[in-house]
């Protein structure tokens, strides 16, 4: 997979999430493949994206940058993410997803980081009933 490739995979993630689209968004995951959440710890990717859609009643991601680095192994996407959750509470932040790629380059691993400080202070863990 070409580094161009790599980048428009990011993209289709991102576009993938934004539509609430479940099996796009696992396809684009190789087997065993994990999540690092800042709420949940390390979850498989089924399980993890199964969790957020249950969660979810709509979102919106601007997504700032792309980049990949020196030897195209991973891939970070810098984004702002407008989150309608199933409770009506709507939250927004900034965030990167590190993605690394497996040897087929679909993602092997994507580790998630935001400041959860806000987001817990406003609306509290809405992964807990989920």
């Amino acid at each position: 997979m070409t580094p161009t490739e790599k980048t428009a995979q990011v993209q289709a993630y991102f576009t993938a999430l934004t539509a609430g689209d479940t099996d796009s968004i696992l396809r684009l995951f190789a087997p065993g493949a994990t999540v690092l959440s800042p709420f949940l710890g390390v979850v498989d990717a089924p399980a993890f994206f199964l969790k957020l859609s249950a969660a979810s009643n709509g979102s919106k991601l601007t997504v700032h940058d792309v980049l990949l680095n020196a030897d195209a192994s991973s891939a970070a996407g810098h984004f702002r993410y407008d989150w309608t959750l199933n409770s009506g509470d709507d939250i927004s932040f900034e965030g990167v997803d590190l993605f690394h790629f497996a040897r087929d380059g679909r993602f092997s691993k994507l580790l998630i980081y935001y400041d959860t400080h806000p987001l817990r202070e406003e609306v509290g863990d809405k992964y807990a009933n989920a």
